[in-house]
């Protein structure tokens, strides 16, 4: 791996030059550290924030610098944290003192005291995020890597600064940064490190839910989660976050009857479904499609293992698991649901011989979220059968030409009833009643099944004719 480690044209950028003049004037000593440095180093496109650790008070300094910066909002300020903030031009800067910290066994939430600039980076998660750029002026630009973090960007390694098995234990938070950092950079944790993050798992309990999410959101974000997922069932992460997982891992036999291992299908699947789609509650999705196969796994002579109602049982298992993890329970829970619910339907239909009926209730019940639910149904095709898995693509070929045929004509996506209640009520003179449901569910089949087009006119006769089944007779004023 090629690293840049000449930094002329960044710190000739307006900025530096700002930041440099800013911290001679106010002479509090400053450097730019952690990830900024690490991706400058990386050559990966810049992040669009900028961690600056000032040896005194890191609030008087981003007051000072936002005075010189045009158009940049008001200083935030985090007195608990001894932090401050300044949003400019789409970039974050933050800026902190310099600090030593101590931890109590049963919180992430530091002791916090001044420190040196080496204090601050012994307190750094890894060697690669403990790299400084000097904003003094007497050595401006001078590079700062006490940890030979350098040398594990070449190496493509993560190592913590100090003891691992103290690092985690302190902060928990480290060890899910530490399986993300490895999958998004495609680096390798290095040997004690990782033996300290499954001896210290447990203390991940003491993380808040919402840090977490936002971790596994990031992993669920890289073009190949199964190695971060991987990790943290390895490390024994997982079955304190998403034991439901966990649940899936391993193979059964049964009088010479077998089936696949669902946990590292699933991680297949999520995987196949990256290069399609980056719509992080699909991978969601992809990740839970398959959680209700444990609670519903059964081996029944002479058919097999069979996961009975498993799309059911796994839909309700994502509410819980959502609510557990205190992720949103509105309309993207509800999108994951569906997905999980009907992710065998397409599927199906796929296998069997494609008719127009089949595809026109799937079109209506997947609704506005069809084309991601086939999106999904494709990366479930896991077979290594070379010819069942060219069938098994075509077959989807076929279903989603069919989608389009049918959609053009009948307009099902955003289906909404030709007749309404109302008109039902007004042609027969009625009162809200159980006819008017039974109407309507007759002519909502009728369309279904192909029977009559999506148009008022067709679906106003067939109403008629529903009404005389019923008893019914037209109102006075509509005859």
């Amino acid at each position: 791996m090629k690293l840049q480690t000449d930094f002329s044209n960044t710190l000739q950028d307006p900025l530096f030059k700002i930041l440099k003049e800013t911290v001679d004037e106010v002479g509090i000593e400053s450097y730019v550290i952690g990830g900024f440095v690490r991706d400058l180093i990386l050559g990966r496109v810049q992040k669009k924030d900028i961690d600056i650790v000032a040896l005194g008070s890191g609030i008087d300094l981003a007051k000072a610098v936002q005075k010189k910066l045009a158009g940049a909002k008001p200083v935030q300020v985090f007195k608990t944290y001894g932090t401050a903030m300044i949003h400019w031009e789409g970039m974050d800067l933050e800026f902190v003192g310099a600090r030593k910290e101590s931890y109590m066994p049963e919180s992430r939430n530091p002791e916090v005291t001044p420190g040196s600039l080496t204090d601050d980076q012994n307190r750094r998660d890894f060697t690669i995020n403990a790299l400084a750029i000097s904003l003094n002026k007497a050595d401006f630009g001078a590079f700062i890597d006490p940890f030979n973090g350098l040398d594990d960007l070449k190496g493509k390694i993560l190592r913590t600064p100090l003891d691992p098995d103290i690092t985690y234990s302190d902060d928990p938070l480290r060890m899910l940064r530490a399986i993300r950092f490895a999958n998004q950079l495609n680096f390798t944790i290095e040997r004690q490190s990782l033996e300290a993050i499954s001896q210290n798992a447990s203390r991940i309990e003491i993380i808040s839910k919402e840090r977490i999410v936002d971790e596994l959101h990031k992993i669920l974000a890289t073009s190949k989660p199964s190695v971060g997922f991987t990790l943290l069932e390895k490390t024994g992460l997982l079955k304190h976050i998403l034991p439901e997982l966990i649940a899936l891992k391993g193979v059964e036999e049964i009088e010479g009857q077998r089936h696949k291992d669902n946990f590292y299908h699933t991680l297949e699947v999520v995987d196949n479904l990256c290069p399609n789609s980056d719509n992080v509650w699909l991978r969601w999705a992809a990740l839970l499609h398959d959680i209700g196969k444990a609670p519903t796994k059964k081996f029944k002579p002479p058919v097999g293992w069979t996961f009975h109602n498993h799309e059911f049982v796994g839909a309700k298992m994502v509410y819980k698991i959502f609510k557990r993890l205190k992720m949103p329970l509105n309309e993207k829970m509800k999108f994951v649901q569906k997905m999980v619910l009907m992710s065998s339907r397409p599927i199906v239909i796929a296998e069997e011989q494609v008719n127009d009926s089949a595809v026109r209730r799937l079109v209506f019940d997947a609704g506005a979220s069809i084309d991601d639910l086939i999106t999904l149904c494709e990366a479930d095709i896991t077979t290594k059968n070379p010819k069942r898995f060219e069938r098994y693509h075509n077959n989807f070929k076929l279903v989603r030409e069919k989608i389009v045929a049918v959609e053009e004509k009948d307009h099902l996506r955003n289906f909404q009833p030709p007749v309404s209640g109302e008109a039902i009520m007004e042609f027969f003179g009625l009162h809200p009643c159980r006819e008017i449901g039974i109407i309507k569910e007759a002519i909502k089949e009728a369309i279904l099944e192909g029977e009559i087009p999506n148009e008022f006119e067709a679906a106003f006769e067939r109403m008629k004719e529903e009404g005389k089944k019923l008893g019914l007779t037209p109102h006075e004023k509509s005859v």
